[in-house]
C-alpha cells in the first residue's frame, strides 16, 4: 500500500500522541479517518487537527470508546462503516495504551489487569471487531504498536514492569503469528507490529489520570530532577522522547515498504541490537546501567 490516498484508517488511541500524530498524516495525505478514545475533549481536538489543511473529501470521525471492552469496539466499527457510508477499512492501527500495574506482587489486581485490558485486549478486540471489515478491502494492512518492552521486560534495576510488558509481548506475538496466517487465509492482508522507544508522548500522564497516584512500581525515574513529583516526571518524559510526528512518519513508511516489524527510534533499533547481543544478562544490572540507560536515558538512570 504505497498510497493512502482515498483509503480509510482506523486508530484506536487517537486523541493524543502517535494516534493523533497518524491520524494527522494520513488525513494530509488524502485518507480519511475513524479514531476513538476515551477523552471526548481530546478526540475532539485532535479531529480538528487532523482535518485542519486536509484534502477535499477527507474525513475524519471520532468515537468514544474504552478498548477494553469488546462491546464498545464492535460499536466503534459499526460506527465508523455508518459514517463512513462502507463496508470496508484499509488500515487498522491498534494503538490505545496505557502504563501502570508494575509489579505482579505488590500492584492492586484491579489495576494489574486495567493495564493488561488496555494494551491487550484492547489490540484483541480491536482485531476481532474490524477484521471482517479489513477482508472486504482489496488490500487491508493491520498495525499492532507493541513497544521495546515487547522485547525488553523492564524499565530498569529498580522498577518493576510486569503488566505493560506482558500485555506487550502479547501483542508482538500476535501480530508475528498474524504475518503467516494472513499469508495463508487472507494474502491480500498484511501485518506489522510496531516497536517504539522512548516516544514524546502523554502515556506517563494519562496512566495517572486513569489511576490517580502511582506507586514506584508504576512509574520510573525520569529526566526531570531527583525527587520530583510524578506529575513533573510525567512531563518531563513527554518533552524528552521522539517527536510523535518523527515516530509517525517512520510507521507509515514502515507500512508502504510492507515490513513487519517495525523499531521506532534510534534508542529502539539499539536496544534490540544490544538484548540479541546478550539476552541471558540484559534483566542484569550492569546490563541496564552500561548497555541501557544509555540508550534510554529518561527510563534508565545513568548510575
Amino acid at each position: 500500500m504505497k498510497d493512502f490516498s482515498g483509503k480509510l484508517a482506523v486508530i484506536t488511541g487517537g486523541s493524543t500522541g502517535i494516534g493523533r500524530a497518524l491520524a494527522k498524516q494520513l488525513a494530509s495525505e488524502g485518507c480519511s479517518v475513524a479514531m476513538c478514545d476515551i477523552s471526548q475533549a481530546d478526540m475532539d481536538e485532535s479531529c480538528a487537527y487532523a482535518m485542519d489543511g486536509a484534502p477535499q473529501g477527507v474525513r475524519v470521525t471520532g468515537f468514544l470508546a474504552d478498548v477494553a471492552m469488546e462491546a464498545e469496539l464492535e460499536a466503534f466499527r459499526d460506527d465508523t462503516l455508518a459514517r463512513h457510508d462502507t463496508d470496508h477499512i484499509h488500515l487498522l492501527f491498534n494503538n490505545a495504551g496505557i502504563g501502570g500495574g508494575g509489579s505482579f506482587v505488590n500492584t492492586p489486581r484491579d489495576v494489574w489487569e486495567r493495564t493488561f485490558a488496555v494494551c491487550w485486549y484492547g489490540v484483541y478486540y480491536g482485531a476481532r471487531a474490524f477484521l471482517p471489515a479489513l477482508k472486504r478491502a482489496d488490500e487491508g494492512h493491520m498495525i499492532n504498536v507493541s513497544s521495546v518492552n515487547g522485547f525488553w521486560a523492564s524499565l530498569g534495576p529498580d522498577t518493576s514492569h510486569t503488566s505493560y510488558s506482558a500485555a506487550k509481548f502479547a501483542v508482538k506475538g500476535f501480530t508475528e503469528a498474524l504475518v503467516n496466517d494472513f499469508r495463508l487465509n487472507a494474502p491480500h492482508l498484511k501485518a506489522s507490529v510496531v516497536m517504539p522507544g522512548h516516544i514524546g508522548t502523554n502515556i506517563a500522564l494519562n496512566t495517572m489520570r486513569e489511576f490517580g497516584e502511582l506507586s514506584e512500581d508504576d512509574i520510573p525515574d525520569s529526566l526531570s530532577e531527583d525527587g520530583a513529583d510524578q506529575q513533573t516526571r510525567g512531563e518531563a518524559f513527554r518533552d524528552n522522547g521522539l517527536d510523535p510526528a518523527e515516530a509517525a512518519n517512520i510507521i507509515l513508511q514502515g507500512v508502504r515498504d510492507e515490513r513487519w516489524r517495525i523499531l521506532v527510534g534510534t534508542d529502539a533499533e539499539a536496544l534490540d541490537q544490544a538484548v540479541r547481543e546478550a539476552p541471558e544478562a540484559a534483566y542484569e544490572r550492569e546490563f541496564m546501567e552500561t548497555r541501557v540507560a544509555p540508550i534510554l536515558p529518561a527510563i534508565v538512570p545513568q548510575a
